[in-house]
């Protein structure tokens, strides 16, 4: 889909997953309206909770809000809306 960044991070660990959202965030294009980032529901947690940690309270600029995907395994960050 047309502006959306799709990231699956399955099995990294937390920082590796940040630096590679991080990465994918910097490079997004005006375009870009959302980064979905697939992180799995049962051992995901621990990314999850570092996304919130990282990218919530306007500590990254470029998100405007963070929102839960289709699924508990899911986490997005919305740079405009739609």
């Amino acid at each position: 889909m047309a502006g959306i960044i799709e990231i699956d991070v399955h099995g990294k660990d937390v920082e590796t997953a940040i630096r590679e959202i991080k990465k994918h965030l910097n490079n997004a294009g005006t375009g870009t309206y959302r980064i979905r980032i697939i992180h799995g529901y049962h051992g995901g947690t621990r990314i999850r909770d570092g996304i919130w940690d990282e990218f919530s309270y306007g500590r990254e600029p470029k998100v405007k809000r963070i929102t839960m995907g289709e699924n508990q395994g899911i986490t997005e960050l919305v740079l405009r809306e739609f």
